[in-house]
């Protein structure tokens, strides 16, 4: 029997709750995504958030901690050895990774260059670690002069392409990330993501598109989503999931231009009769706007504005409606760089008997972000995944 008719995920990219015990190993001792934000903005302004119980995962600033949470709260930790995207969500899916995708530091490789080269006719700019913002900042105008498009990577697993779209139209930017992903980025150098970074304006005043596009690899093994798919429910991804999961594992897919438009679809979807199924969405701005741009204040007006986003979908759920919202990683604004950092993820879930329930639930700290995907698995009836211990049950005792 199944206990909920859709399950609503719904991903916060890069925001985390605390540096993991092996933090240090990745450069990452006494990152707090959430806790430092609040700290430096004097407070955060999350009263949806706070009702579910945030405040009770870890004291921060003007989260109040509620004796009687409207959802299950907790905290996992990756099992993955990463702290990108990819391996995020693809362990969120219960397929965690065990071998880290290869990172460029200094740079991709002459043999990597050398292919893209003769794959793609062009001799790329830049091939250094940078700050996409920088990065365009400092090669635009060549770029627009002589047309050659620009490559960079970063702290992650990527390779970016950057092109002015009125050089190097939309189209012909995606053929390029194609190229990459199936011709040059092979092998040892398989990254675990192509980034296509279109941009507009003048010298001086460039900014980057909505037109983004990732070419992911994709995940090793079956996650809940290919699962789930196969067994006939309804997979929808919005935002970055279809990028981020290869395309795999879906039956529709809503690209989006923003956390707002982001949070518009989810609800607009919430309201409708769906399907049973997942209903999976990214909101990617957290990250890619203000947390590798080191924007604190942005950064808490956008989770204040999820929040108050947030009082509205929850609204349009019904009694057989499951909500979980979580994180991918981390990515500290207050911390040196500009890096995503080695966390915790928040977990809060969320349905309409919980609000009742004269006690509240701790799922306390999870050894693994798969114990979301093994939760919607064990909801559908699916056969259990390799990694991963439902909390169903903790939900409805």
């Amino acid at each position: 029997m199944r206990l909920f008719k859709r399950i609503f995920v719904i991903v916060l990219d890069s925001v985390g709750i605390g540096a993991m015990s092996d933090a240090s190993e990745y450069g990452d001792a006494g990152a707090n995504t959430l806790v430092h934000i609040a700290e430096l903005k004097g407070g955060l302004k999350l009263p949806v958030l706070a009702d579910m119980g945030l405040g009770l995962i870890e004291p921060i600033a003007g989260v109040r901690p509620v004796s009687h949470p409207t959802a299950a709260f907790g905290k996992m930790a990756e099992l993955s050895k990463g702290k990108d995207t990819t391996s995020g969500h693809w362990e969120l899916a219960c397929c965690p990774l065990f071998n880290s995708f290869p990172v460029y530091p200094d740079g991709f490789p002459p043999e990597v260059i050398e292919k893209f080269k003769f794959y793609s006719g062009f001799s790329p700019l830049g091939n250094k670690a940078a700050s996409g913002t920088e990065i365009i900042a400092e090669l635009g105008e060549e770029h627009m002069l002589t047309g050659r498009p620009i490559v960079y990577t970063s702290a992650d697993s990527v390779f970016q392409i950057a092109a002015h779209e009125e050089i190097i139209p939309l189209e012909r930017l995606y053929e390029l990330c194609q190229t990459a992903r199936n011709k040059v980025c092979i092998g040892k150098h398989a990254v675990g993501r192509i980034i296509a970074r279109p941009f507009t304006g003048k010298p001086g005043s460039f900014s980057r598109t909505a037109n983004r596009h990732d070419y992911s690899l994709e995940p090793p093994a079956a996650t809940v989503l290919d699962v789930l798919k196969q067994a006939g429910f309804a997979v929808i991804g919005i935002g970055k999931i279809a990028d981020i999961y290869a395309n795999r594992g879906l039956t529709q897919s809503y690209p989006t231009r923003s956390n707002k438009h982001g949070m518009e679809i989810i609800t607009n979807l919430a309201a409708q009769s769906l399907p049973d199924g997942l209903i999976m969405a990214n909101l990617v701005d957290f990250d890619s706007i203000f947390g590798h741009r080191n924007d604190v204040t942005g950064y808490a007006r956008a989770l204040e504005e999820f929040d108050t986003a947030l009082s509205s979908f929850i609204s349009k759920l019904s009694a057989s409606d499951l909500l979980i919202i979580t994180a991918d990683h981390g990515c500290d604004p207050t911390v040196p760089g500009t890096d995503h950092t080695r966390e915790y993820v928040p977990i809060l879930a969320y349905h309409q008997g919980l609000v009742q329930r004269p006690t509240s639930v701790n799922l306390g700290v999870r050894s693994t972000f798969a114990d979301m995907g093994a939760t919607v698995a064990a909801n559908f009836n699916l056969q259990p995944l390799a990694f991963g211990q439902s909390f169903l049950n903790d939900l409805l005792r």
